[in-house]
């Protein structure tokens, strides 16, 4: 089983080379379902719609794409799509490098089902 730093090392190139933007991605994964603008809270996935949390094997990330700031490493970041076992779809996006939240890396880091679909927008 890959980790998840193991596709995004494989996903590097293939994500500096779209022309895919953090907005457009978003629009298309809320277009199939992943509406949910998930947060990551005492090391849980919160899902604020219906104030649910869940645990990290509670997730499986069903796609990820990671954006890079053409001159500002600031602008460096990671949309998730996730859905959990109660069929909850959403997205979580954080920075990545030393402007990453601790807490949403701790917590991807646990998710043991991560599945890296193309880039689509």
């Amino acid at each position: 089983m890959n980790t998840i730093q193991d596709n995004l090392e494989q996903d590097a190139q293939e994500s500096a080379d779209s022309m895919n933007t953090l907005s457009s991605l978003t629009e298309t994964a809320v277009k199939k379902g992943y509406t949910e603008n998930m947060t990551v809270k005492g090391g849980k996935l919160h899902a604020p719609s219906a104030n649910n949390y869940y645990r990290p094997q509670d997730v499986k990330i069903d796609n990820f794409y990671r954006f890079e700031g053409a001159s500002d490493p600031g602008d460096n970041a990671i949309l998730y799509c996730l859905q959990t076992n109660d069929g909850t779809k959403g997205m979580l996006i954080d920075s990545y490098g030393h402007d990453a939240d601790a807490a949403i890396s701790e917590f991807i880091k646990k998710v043991e089902e991560i599945h890296k679909t193309e880039a689509e927008g």
